[in-house]
């Protein structure tokens, strides 16, 4: 059988092909907790009882196995469902009315860039000659407006401005435990994402930068050092900042 189309042709399906998988890859978000189908979210109960706490408590911890889903499936999604202002119709959660400030943050630079920062926002590309977010992450590709690369350590994003379905623009700032508690001082935030256990001092600081803003902390991690203070505060239900 003769085939019908020219290589001009061929070459344009193939191009269209890679533009739809491109455009796909950058709308991620938008595949978390179907209806229906074998990724249904009444099959994430645990995920959606961390959700719904979050119109009551200030600080919620999951605290879990590895491969569980936390970083992808919690932390990167709650925290761009802020940023970007893009809540589901069955989000029952805490919600921000406006473009928010946020810190995510990991143990160490390396850590946070190959975990969180590809978590939000994809890997490492090159556009044009120019170095960006792939755009790949929870955070829908076309909603990454700008962003500013941190020193001294290779691709690792220090700010990025996101949109805001209000119009406005939100602030994503990317942090690690090993920079210490100073690095966690400053400015009020209205969210911090803790991914991977931190010490007590560093956790009390980002409380501390929530407080003005009604603001919350989500932490997300295996609980590696035991029975930790962190952890320890958490199954206690302590009183907080």
């Amino acid at each position: 059988m003769q085939d019908s189309l020219s290589y001009s042709e061929k070459l344009e399906a193939v191009e269209i092909a890679e533009e739809l998988a491109r455009r796909k890859a950058r709308r991620v978000l938008w595949t978390m907790y179907p209806e229906d189908g074998p990724l249904r979210r009444e099959l994430y109960v645990k995920h959606m009882e961390f959700f719904a706490l979050g119109a009551t408590e200030r600080e919620r911890a999951a605290i879990a196995a590895n491969r569980v889903g936390k970083t992808w499936g919690i932390g990167a999604y709650e925290t761009t469902l802020h940023l970007t202002g893009r809540y589901p119709a069955w989000w029952v959660g805490k919600r921000f009315d406006g473009p928010v400030s946020w810190w995510a943050a990991g143990k160490t630079n390396e850590t946070t860039r190959d975990i969180v920062q590809t978590s939000l926002l994809g890997r490492v590309s090159f556009t044009d000659g120019r170095k960006s977010p792939s755009g790949t992450g929870m955070v829908p590709g076309d909603d990454i407006v700008d962003w500013t690369w941190k020193s001294g350590v290779v691709d690792l994003v220090d700010t990025v401005s996101i949109k805001h379905v209000s119009g406005g623009v939100s602030t994503l700032g990317l942090k690690a435990y090993a920079q210490g508690r100073g690095a966690f001082e400053g400015t009020a935030q209205h969210g911090i994402w803790v991914d991977e256990e931190p010490d007590m001092a560093v956790y009390t600081e980002c409380l501390t930068r929530t407080m003005t803003t009604n603001g919350i902390v989500l932490a997300t991690f295996t609980p590696l050092e035991g029975m930790s203070e962190v952890v320890m505060a958490f199954l206690h239900h302590e009183p907080r900042p």
